[in-house]
């Protein structure tokens, strides 16, 4: 099992549930671009992918607080705690742009 417990790996196909959901949908969306539909429900159905991609990023991550970040901060190499620390702040910083 690589190491990896049931939870880490249900998170994980739970934010593969959500990626291949809207990975459907955004194929929707430029049918729908493509037939020139009303606007409004092609920005309904964008609205829908990002919140999606959003719940699969957040399953993601609190996947990694749990599992991997855990363990680094149990770590005794502080390079490695300090590593794992600045890329939670990257990750967060780009997703709240």
């Amino acid at each position: 099992m690589n190491g990896q417990s049931n939870n880490n790996i249900e998170s994980k196909n739970n934010s593969l549930i959500n990626f291949k959901k809207s990975k459907g949908l955004l194929e929707k969306i430029i049918k729908m671009v493509e037939e020139k539909e009303y606007c409004i429900d092609i920005m309904q159905q964008n609205l829908a992918v990002i919140g999606m991609l959003k719940s699969a990023h957040q399953i993601l991550m609190e996947n990694h607080l749990h599992n991997c970040f855990v363990k680094a901060m149990e770590s005794k190499q502080d390079k490695k705690k300090l590593e794992m620390i600045d890329e939670i702040l990257k990750v967060t910083k780009l997703a709240n742009k």
